[in-house]
């Protein structure tokens, strides 16, 4: 029998990897990065990135954080490496655990995600699959703890598709027992089985909303949050899904209806005049580019969770 690799790394491929002890841990490490007050050598330790999709934030954030903390990033570029020629999953995720230390991936299909995952011997993060983008999450729930200090009253609203980010935002809001509200067209509401974990971990149910009435999701929120209508892989549902999200744009009559001290989110890219309008980007209330920075301190508070 051929000898197996030994699985001993832990993973971050959903939301649902951590508990909200490590969710908080992961925070207090960020804030401790973003503020100068911590300092960790992880030096000589690799990330190896692959990524399927395009990417501007996530690449580049875990590449500044992983410097950051003295390590090094090698960059798998599927179409100069044999990924891009069709090495299996399982050689490519062996291979690269004897070279590096932790692996950040980005594709399309989160069941080759868990495949990386099952043949890796070192920690697998989720850069972002068309199920989830936990990493976007903890920076997003970051940004809210700054704002607010805690999670406590806090009501997320996201208006949009029911997309990864949504997801991830339902899972990670289930975590730490924040009111989640999704604003969808009928029809593009989130992942079921998604809905169905969250519901299982809130103590109090009522607090994952699910609605296509718009007025009703932004009433009195804390936070909104939106992001593109179409993601990568979907470029031929534009149109249709231009046409359906119709009256879905985060503009400054739905702000006037959420908290008089609300804070607007985006992950970005952001298509201006479609989810979310210029004036509400540009507005004293955005914490979009805090939001932003914060991916490479929660990112970075990731890696030195995973691997010290």
């Amino acid at each position: 029998m051929p000898k197996t690799e030994k699985k001993t790394s832990r993973n971050f491929l959903s939301s649902m990897d951590i508990s909200k002890e490590e969710v908080l841990h992961i925070f207090e490490l960020a804030n401790n990065f973003k503020n100068k007050s911590l300092s960790l050598n992880l030096e000589n330790k690799v990330l190896g990135l692959i990524f399927d999709k395009s990417s501007t934030r996530t690449r580049v954030s875990f590449q500044v954080a992983m410097s950051r903390l003295g390590g090094t990033t090698i960059d798998l570029n599927p179409t100069t490496s044999q990924i891009g020629r069709g090495e299996p999953i399982r050689d490519t995720a062996r291979v690269l655990s004897r070279y590096c230390d932790v692996i950040a991936i980005r594709t399309f299909n989160h069941l080759d995600l868990m495949e990386y995952a099952n043949w890796s011997s070192i920690p697998v993060i989720n850069a972002l699959t068309d199920l989830e983008h936990p990493c976007q999450a903890l920076a997003d729930f970051l940004t809210i703890k700054e704002e607010f200090l805690d999670f406590k009253n806090v009501v997320l609203t996201f208006i949009g598709d029911g997309n990864n980010v949504a997801n991830s935002l339902i899972l990670c809001g289930a975590l730490l027992g924040v009111e989640v509200r999704i604003a969808c067209p009928k029809g593009y509401e989130p992942n079921n089985l998604v809905i169905d974990k969250a519901r299982q971990i809130y103590k109090n149910k009522d607090l994952l909303k699910i609605t296509n009435d718009i007025d009703f999701a932004v009433k009195d929120a804390n936070v909104l949050y939106t992001d593109v209508w179409s993601s990568m892989g979907e470029e031929n549902q534009k149109e249709e899904k231009d046409k359906r999200f119709y009256g879905f744009t985060l503009d400054s009559n739905l702000v006037a209806k959420a908290d008089k001290d609300a804070i607007i989110l985006h992950c970005l890219p952001a298509y201006r005049s479609k989810e979310i309008t210029d004036e509400v980007i540009e507005s004293k209330k955005s914490r979009i580019f805090d939001q932003v920075e914060n991916r490479m301190h929660a990112q970075q508070a990731l890696l030195a969770f995973l691997l010290n």
